[in-house]
């Protein structure tokens, strides 16, 4: 095991406890297991959701290319099945979607795809195992599908039912058909995009910025609603203190402390041989405690596509508040930040609605602009804080925030005005109006 300050120790089971094995708990709404094998070794095994009938290579066949098929020739239910990250997370704009039409007493069923138990769906809605057969029918039936990514490959649109792209970001980075190098540029992610984009009945915009990007990297010609992020909605609302407040406790963060959110994007160049992607976590955490921990905490949220733990988390300073920790939503930890740092990833477009100060921890800017993914626009020019090359430098910054962000008052109040001019804390609103009008149509 790895102690908080990444030493590792190894652990010995007694010969007596080894009798009671194995043992089960549920943790987070999945189920695990402790055992023992070939006499002196543990093992951990997470199941999967799915019964072995059901997961088996000839039923899944069976499912899509046979269950799904003909489930779309049944009756569409009013029911409306959200999917965040393939079932990974209640959270995102499909859960602001989910909340506004909870809202509005709406007579729908409400489906959350969940995979493998990574996530815990609220009593307004009922969970739907990714790859069960009830999935595949919900998916064929269901007159709307709410997603932030990409949706199956099998999935295909029928009459009257609405396929809503909510998308994940204000893009920075090059993405879809204007990707420019060899990550996700082969055939087949190009030509599944282009098959996926044909089922879409909307795509939302975030902003005025991302409209015309989002049409032509995505090469779409439907509905293009320029809405804003309903996910954003929360950072405007009335009850955000005391949403504030309470995420603040469930994470069990001190009072007094100011809170600092680290989160980066992921590196395609990356790769862990085990699946997955590098964490690369840049700053010296024992410097940032030692200058910061009397009156700062540190959270540290990795992108999801990151599969590593968070070193020192537990510690005191850094908390690991990642997806896989159990912390779903962005929101939550943007609510109660006192200070982002991040480096190319869009939330800080989401953060700039809260007009708290960012800092950009940029260590290889220049590799990653020129030769991992490609901006879209200037961002040394146009950031709305400073652009910091090394650990010390940041950390410098983060002890003294305001002298660090004073330069960039001006270059902040542009970013606002030119990538969070929808967000009104209404945009969830504005969608569900489509919906609801092109689901009655």
């Amino acid at each position: 095991m790895e102690r908080a300050d990444g030493t590792r120790s190894s652990v010995q089971l007694a010969p007596a406890a080894q009798r009671d094995l194995p043992l089960d708990v549920t943790a987070g709404g999945k189920r695990i297991e402790l055992q023992a094998r070939q006499y002196d070794q543990l093992a951990l095994l997470a199941h999967s959701e799915l019964r072995p009938a059901e997961r088996s290579r000839h039923r899944q066949t069976r499912l899509r290319e046979h269950a799904y098929p003909l489930a779309r020739h049944e009756p569409l239910r009013d029911a409306v099945v959200y999917d965040v990250f393939g079932g990974r997370m209640y959270g995102d704009s499909p859960r602001a979607v989910h909340e506004e039409l909870v809202r509005r007493g709406e007579e729908l069923e409400h489906l959350w795809v969940v995979r493998d138990g990574q996530c815990e769906v609220p009593p307004t809605a009922r969970a739907l195992r990714v790859h069960s057969p009830e999935y595949y029918e919900a998916m064929a039936r269901s007159r709307y599908i709410v997603g932030n990514t990409h949706f199956p490959k099998w999935l295909e649109r029928r009459p009257g039912q609405q396929i809503v792209q909510t998308w994940h970001g204000t893009p920075l980075k090059r993405i879809g058909f204007d990707f420019d190098n060899e990550h996700f540029a082969s055939t087949a992610y190009l030509e599944d995009l282009d098959r996926e984009r044909r089922q879409w009945s909307m795509l939302l915009s975030p902003n005025s910025f991302s409209t015309p990007i989002l049409r032509r990297a995505f090469r779409y010609e439907g509905d293009l609603v320029e809405a804003g992020y309903p996910r954003n909605d929360v950072l405007l609302s009335p009850d955000r203190a005391k949403r504030a407040a309470e995420v603040r406790e469930r994470l069990g963060l001190p009072e007094g402390k100011k809170v600092i959110l680290y989160a980066p994007t992921w590196r395609e160049d990356k790769q862990r041989h085990r699946g997955g992607f590098l964490l690369d976590l840049r700053i010296e955490l024992d410097a940032a405690e030692r200058a910061l921990g009397e009156d700062h905490v540190l959270l540290v949220r990795p992108h999801a596509h990151v599969a590593e733990p968070v070193p020192g988390a537990g510690d005191g300073f850094v908390h690991d508040v990642s997806a896989q920790a159990g912390v779903t939503d962005m929101m939550d930890l943007l609510l109660v930040a006192d200070v982002l740092v991040t480096d190319y990833s869009s939330v800080m477009f989401d953060f700039a609605v809260t007009g708290r100060p960012m800092l950009f921890f940029t260590y290889d800017l220049e590799h990653y602009r020129d030769r991992l993914r490609g901006f879209y626009f200037d961002f040394e020019e146009r950031a709305p804080g400073p652009l910091l090359a090394t650990s010390d430098a940041l950390i410098a910054a983060l002890r003294d925030t305001a002298a660090a962000t004073a330069p960039y008052e001006r270059a902040y109040a542009d970013f606002r005005a030119a990538f969070c001019d929808l967000d009104d804390g209404r945009a969830a609103r504005r969608v569900v109006d489509r919906m609801l009008e092109k689901g009655g149509a």
